[in-house]
């Protein structure tokens, strides 16, 4: 090659350089979304049930995305105290609530919880949805330090066990599930975000141990939560249709359908919109993702077939619309005395039919839920059975 050419060529990759250093570095960031939630935002929110055991961890994650089933099965759990064992099972086989939100009305501290801070709730579900991976992985970030810090340990209520790099919690006797209780703020030795404490979703007394747990709840062939597994590897919830529970309690292993995940894995647990009763999502890309019905495109494929194009006023009547705000049903329990105003259901996505009726009856119900909130958590009226007419369970239906 000619020195002269050559010397063109070097000038030119040395231009190019020049141009590329020049341009913004978001130019080349476009192709990558941005994530909803920061670290330490992830960190705050599942500081106060990283250290669950992982069969009722998976159920309140699923349950998370699907927050006013939650609110009507707190109300219709708090109606039906007395409903035992197989009483429970056939009165919740009545109900039309994703299978996640039935397996937790066993544990009504847990619901009650859930129920009465729904700003927390509606948070760590749409984290779940538009960050999965990142939420398991901050699952397991959080049981290393709680470890470290010498808090996690196997007791007579739970095993810690290790598997390589993945710190597993489980029930130490498989029928009986104990919810621990600590305190977030210490359990984890020194919290890395001051500004982003851990979320105070329930009250820790001053003075009590640091690791306890609450009355242990029996699990039998009535609950809901069985065969679910978190799969931390691959940061998702797996579903394994395989397992079944007898009546004597005692766990039997189905070989998993072809197409199943194979392995005993199971299949990887699916988000269900319809139990999402017209619950807005918080970003575009989940929204984009499970929303029923894409407004631009009908009206595009309307416009194509010679109908009237609506007007931009009404081109997507779920853009322009918000239901009313609500509060926690709890005051903060933290100590702080203060009311969190919860804009957990602010707003609702308005398309098609089903999802227009389903928003009616959530805000029917969350209005209730507002008019009868109030301090130490009270119970609140039954809102028509607190039934969702959502249709299948788990997304797998």
């Amino acid at each position: 090659m000619p020195m002269k050419t050559r010397g063109s060529w070097k000038y030119a990759v040395i231009g190019l350089a020049v141009i590329c250093l020049a341009l913004p570095a978001t130019l080349f960031a476009q192709g990558a979304p941005a994530k909803v939630f920061k670290q330490e935002e992830l960190e705050q929110l599942l500081a106060p049930i990283a250290l669950y055991p992982d069969d009722l961890l998976t159920q309140i994650l699923m349950a998370s995305t699907y927050p006013l089933e939650v609110v009507q099965a707190e109300r219709w759990a708090k109606q039906n105290k007395s409903l035992k064992g197989d009483a429970l099972k056939a009165a919740l086989e009545k109900q039309t609530w994703d299978d996640s939100v039935k397996a937790l009305v066993p544990f009504p501290d847990v619901l009650t919880m859930m129920s009465e801070k729904l700003e927390w709730t509606q948070k760590l579900g749409d984290a779940f949805l538009a960050q999965q991976k990142d939420v398991m992985d901050t699952v397991q970030k959080l049981r290393r330090k709680a470890a470290e810090a010498g808090n996690l340990k196997s007791s007579k209520e739970q095993e810690v066990k290790k598997e390589g790099d993945i710190i597993i919690v489980q029930a130490a006797n498989p029928q009986v599930v104990y919810v621990p209780a600590y305190n977030p703020t210490v359990v984890y030795g020194v919290w890395a975000y001051p500004a982003y404490p851990p979320y105070p979703v329930y009250a820790y007394p001053p003075g009590a141990a640091l690791f306890t747990f609450t009355m242990g709840v029996a699990v039998g062939a009535a609950w809901y939560g069985h065969g679910c597994h978190a799969d931390y590897h691959g940061g998702s919830v797996n579903i394994d249709r395989s397992v079944n529970i007898d009546r004597s309690g005692n766990t039997v292993t189905r070989p998993s359908p072809t197409g199943a995940g194979g392995g005993g894995k199971g299949e990887q647990w699916k988000h269900n919109p319809e139990h999402r009763q017209g619950v807005s999502y918080r970003d575009q890309g989940t929204r984009d993702k499970y929303s029923p019905t894409n407004r631009a495109a009908v009206d595009n494929r309307q416009g194509n077939r010679g109908y009237d194009k609506p007007s931009a006023g009404t081109a997507d009547r779920s853009a322009g619309k918000q239901s009313a705000q609500v509060q926690d049903r709890a005051p903060d329990r933290s100590g702080s005395g203060a009311k969190s105003q919860n804009n957990a259901f602010g707003g609702t996505d308005r398309s098609g039919g089903q999802v227009q009726q389903n928003s009616a009856r959530g805000s029917q119900s969350m209005s209730s839920a507002k008019s009868h909130g109030g301090g130490g958590g009270a119970s609140a009226r039954p809102s028509g059975g607190g039934a969702s007419r959502g249709g299948g369970g788990r997304g797998r239906r």
